[in-house]
């Protein structure tokens, strides 16, 4: 019998199935807590938190990344000469043609949420080169009081677009946001993407993982509960922990060698996942299956629709049993981080 992600979506959340995907409808900004979204247009505005190693690399990949969609990018940190140094660098960023490019901003921090998606890279606790064990749960406690100053500025600013956390452990950090008063559909996680890059990596490189590039699938956290599927079709357990494990321990590698893993992460699950949220575009990143601030933010292949990219669409394919008990014990796991 083949499972499905709908199993673990609370039994109170409204949800509908369209074209193979489990949507969340869009609620009406009242509803929502929030303003009224402006009607859409075709380039967006991203305001970004914090330029250290992994903010001012998710800020390189939207420069080079984003002139289709982005109009501008607005930067904000606390150490001006930050500001100054990036917001120079970046618009000196061009092709020789001279194509567009979006503009690089400095704000006023009453300007942080003026835009259509925010982006949480701010972090007090990163653990330094040495450190072993899940690194990323040891940043939680430095983190959370953050990013819940930061939801409730939002807050009460109004603020109706997308709350995108960067900074880890993502998806703990998703839920601190939700309850600190921000709607559960308007915050989504991005750390998931890189998972699935180095998934991809390994699958290069060694025969037994190469269904991965066609048929596989990362569901779950950033972090030691990640589970990678090397097929959905033909689903082989050995294999895909097997995968999982290479996966999980690729930035320990990084580390090892004296370096800080940020810059696939920046990138795959910060810059280029952003945009494709921003696209309505297939991704791979965190998005709530709770209700009412009970549950968990869990990672998966999804994307946005609707004229303010207010819809929620997952991937709902058929589940092998032994896959679908993984992702389950990993969103209970999820569940269960207070």
């Amino acid at each position: 019998m083949m499972r499905s992600i709908k199993e673990l979506i609370a039994k109170n959340r409204e949800y509908i199935t369209k074209d193979g995907n489990i949507v969340f409808p869009a609620k009406a900004a009242s509803e929502a807590g929030c303003s009224s979204s402006a009607p859409a247009k075709s380039r967006k505005r991203v305001h970004l938190l914090a330029l250290g190693d992994v903010g001012g690399t998710v800020l390189l990949g939207l420069k080079l990344e984003g002139g289709d969609i982005l109009d501008e990018i607005g930067i904000y940190d606390l150490d001006p000469r930050v500001l100054r140094r990036y917001e120079r660098e970046m618009n000196q960023i061009c092709f020789p043609d001279g194509r567009q490019l979006p503009q690089v901003m400095i704000l006023e921090e009453d300007q942080l949420f003026d835009c259509d998606m925010f982006v949480f890279c701010a972090s007090r606790g990163v653990p330094p080169v040495g450190a072993t064990g899940d690194v990323r749960m040891a940043q939680f406690e430095a983190n959370r009081g953050l990013v819940e100053l930061y939801a409730k500025a939002a807050v009460s600013a109004g603020f109706g677009g997308i709350f995108a956390v960067v900074s880890d452990p993502v998806d703990p950090l998703c839920k601190a946001a939700v309850l600190a008063g921000l709607p559960q559909d308007r915050v989504q996680g991005y750390g998931l993407g890189v998972m699935n890059g180095r998934a991809r990596y390994f699958a290069t490189k060694e025969e037994q993982f190469q269904q991965y590039l066609t048929e596989g699938r990362a569901f779950g956290p950033h972090g030691e509960d990640l589970v990678i599927a090397d097929s959905l079709s033909h689903y082989d357990d050995s294999c895909s922990r097997a995968l999982t494990e290479r996966t999980v321990k690729s930035n320990l590698d990084t580390r090892a060698d004296g370096f800080k893993p940020y810059i696939a992460p920046a990138i795959s699950s910060g810059a280029l996942s952003l945009l494709e949220t921003l696209r309505g575009g297939w991704n791979y990143s965190s998005v709530f299956l709770g209700n009412d601030g009970k549950g968990a933010f869990l990672g998966c292949r999804n994307r946005r629709s609707g004229e303010s990219l207010e819809e929620i669409q997952l991937e709902d394919l058929p589940l092998p049993e032994k896959l679908f008990r993984r992702i389950e014990n990993a969103y209970g796991n999820l569940c269960r981080i207070k």
